[in-house]
């Protein structure tokens, strides 16, 4: 039977949908959606947690669209006894939901402990996530496929870090079956010694035999030089294969310190030793990167002879930043056209390509690279419409979802979750239910599911959905209008462009309020409790306390007098107070010390990735924030001022410190 059009698909799929809630729902002809049901389910599914079984009220949450949570807990904790049958009948019921991936996942662990293979297999779809699942999985495969069993766990070997216990067994016959050998121990004793792991180290070299001690001696070596590396025997180990591990191993260790005399180094003994062609080309990448990192100059020479032989599209942006930062165009167009047909086709490196025909003469090269950039809807592709004097291209996708559709996507099991855990406070549940289908469901499934998204006000799973769907050119979906009224009102307030304010919560949480990073930053803009107390104290209001960096109006106003703050510093010019909202002010004032004087080549040789993405991503979508506001028209519509434009990336930028 020939395939349905999507959108027949996407209807199939919705009236399959709204007429299967009551097999999610254990039975039940439609979900129960009543404040006293709900107030039962939140205490059945606390029960649960605690394993409190007698405190459910099984009568109460039977109809419940939630019931499969209970559930989940009861089967997963009776795991030890539960049949593979039984476990696949609930993955099979709730396919559609987490709690499938959830229940596979646990019983996987269960089953290995108990050494219950045959179960472990029969419910498994191919190689698990996570290692201690995937040390039971091929644990399982020894006596079935032992040549999977085999190259699985030699991949778990081969790591410069401890693995759990669970992989015990697995290694252990793998050595008895000569799978494993000596030299795969000395490898991972290289491996771990590179990773700074001592302990395992020392724990590996204790199953070496006497046949190794000379390999051994060598490596105490080295461990206290580097530079020894010259000295390395070449026939170490019983059979003479040691010698190449060590050898990488050291050179890992002698280019982070000294990658100068690492060159040297290499350059004496590359021609004799024999390395693998993995061992060797990871020796010559590190290599080849920190000589440009740290733009050791005399490497520089040997690194332009070895990068086309690398072909390594990282290493060599890497060296076309480097001529970007040093004005030396002739070597951008040497290095753009060396890239890969794909990268060289991206915006960013069609610009560069640009800029250097453009510095060297060659104006129509410089305009087809140019119009090849300006297609692309970034940073890049914005800037080089402005060379060529057009409007930007938004690329974007038609978003508009009918009646119908949307009626049908109110009825889905996924949608019926989602707003049951919502409704009892279980956000993280229900961001999973949401994310779990948008990741699997067709192209216009998922539209369905970020068009409800947005009209909840589900900001962040809105956006969180496109990504999840690829859902790359759904600008009204990616980009929405989020807490507008808020942005508008402290933009206007603090004089601060608001679209570069929407940029920057963008960027920052993907408009969820209640985002917090790692290091304790909070809320939309991602504001730091300290950075929030100092702010707080200029405008003369209470310093917030951690749940009050939460609130999106607080947050938005702590932000946007933030950033006024570093636009004030850098005389209104928002690239260098955007980088100064990521990487610190301090940072962007070193930057000036020694940056190339144009906006393009300043954002360019920003050092830190993650700040020199982010002043492109945030400058990117202020466009895109703006232009949507005008319904998608881009005339009128201006990344960057004249002033940021045309003025000079120097220390005159700062206006005080």
């Amino acid at each position: 039977m020939p395939a349905l059009p999507i959108r027949r698909r996407w209807l199939s799929w919705c009236l399959a949908g709204a007429m299967g809630v009551s097999a999610v729902a254990n039975g039940a002809v439609s979900p129960t959606v009543n404040a006293s049901s709900d107030q039962a389910m939140k205490q059945a599914l606390d029960a649960a947690r605690d394993r409190r079984w007698n405190d459910i009220d099984d009568a109460a949450i039977q109809d419940h669209v939630l019931a499969g949570y209970v559930e989940y807990h009861r089967l997963r904790a009776r795991l030890s006894s539960a049949t593979a049958a039984q476990v696949n009948d609930f993955i099979v019921r709730y396919g559609d939901s987490p709690l499938a991936d959830w229940m596979r996942g646990s019983a996987q662990t269960q089953f290995g402990k108990m050494g219950r293979f045959d179960d472990l297999l029969a419910i498994s779809d191919g190689e698990p996530s996570g290692t201690i699942r995937q040390c039971y999985y091929y644990t399982a495969l020894l006596d079935r496929e032992p040549a999977k069993a085999a190259a699985g766990g030699e991949a778990l070997w081969h790591v410069g870090a401890s693995q759990p216990a669970a992989c015990d067994s697995l290694f252990s016959t793998l050595e008895d079956r000569g799978v494993l050998t000596d030299e795969d121990t000395w490898e991972r004793m290289m491996l771990a010694w590179e990773n700074g792991q001592s302990g395992l180290v020392t724990y590996l070299g204790r199953d070496l035999d006497d046949s190794w001690q000379r390999a051994i001696d060598s490596f105490d070596d080295v461990r206290g030089n580097y530079a020894d590396v010259t000295r390395i025997p070449l026939d170490l180990g019983p059979d003479g294969q040691a010698s190449g591990a060590l050898i990488a191993a050291t050179m890992h260790g002698l280019t982070r310190a000294d990658t100068e005399a690492s060159l040297e180094a290499w350059r004496k003994i590359s021609a004799h030793v024999s390395l693998s062609e993995e061992q060797r080309d990871r020796i010559e990448h590190d290599l080849a990167f920190y000589s440009m990192v740290r733009d050791v100059g005399n490497n520089q020479g040997w690194v332009d002879t070895t990068l086309p032989r690398l072909a390594d599209a990282d290493l060599i942006e890497l060296r076309i930043r480097n001529a970007v930062t040093e004005g030396n165009w002739a070597n951008v167009a040497r290095w753009s056209e060396a890239l890969p047909p794909e990268v060289r086709a991206e915006a960013h490196w069609q610009y560069w390509l640009g800029r250097a025909s453009e510095a060297m003469g060659d104006d129509a090269k410089a305009h087809q690279a140019y119009q090849l950039a300006a297609q692309d809807r970034s940073f890049f592709g914005f800037a080089a419409a402005d060379r060529l004097g057009q409007p930007y291209q938004l690329q974007m996708a038609n978003t508009e979802v009918t009646t119908l559709q949307r009626e049908l996507t109110n009825m889905l099991p996924v949608v019926q979750r989602t707003e049951a855990l919502m409704r009892i406070g279980e956000d993280g549940l229900a961001r999973s239910e949401w994310y779990t289908a948008a990741a699997r469901d067709t192209p216009a499934q998922a539209e369905a599911l970020a068009d409800y998204a947005i009209r909840q006000g589900w900001y962040g799973m809105a956006i969180q959905t496109t990504i999840a769907a690829k859902q790359w050119d759904a600008l009204p979906w990616r980009f929405p209008a989020a807490y507008r009224d808020s942005f508008l009102k402290w933009g206007e307030t603090n004089q601060v462009d608001p679209y570069l304010l929407m940029g920057i919560a963008r960027r920052e949480s993907a408009f969820n309020p209640l985002a917090a990073s790692p290091v304790g930053a909070r809320g939309l803009m991602q504001l730091m409790p300290g950075t929030a107390d100092h702010v707080a104290r200029e405008l003369g209001i209470s310093a917030p306390n951690t749940s009050e960096l939460f609130e999106p109006q607080l947050n938005i106003r702590l932000g946007s007098t933030y950033i006024r703050s570093m636009l004030e510093r850098y005389r209104g010019n928002r690239i260098a107070a955007t980088a100064a909202y990521n990487a610190g002010p301090q940072r962007v004032d070193r930057w000036l010390n020694s940056a190339p004087p144009e906006f393009d080549r300043f954002v360019e040789s920003i050092p830190f990735r993650e700040t020199r993405d982010y002043v492109q991503a945030v400058l990117a979508y202020r466009v895109i924030f703006e232009s949507l506001a005008k319904q998608g028209n881009t005339q009128g519509v201006a990344m960057l001022s004249p002033a940021e434009s045309q003025g000079n990336y120097d220390p005159t930028l700062i206006a005080r410190n």
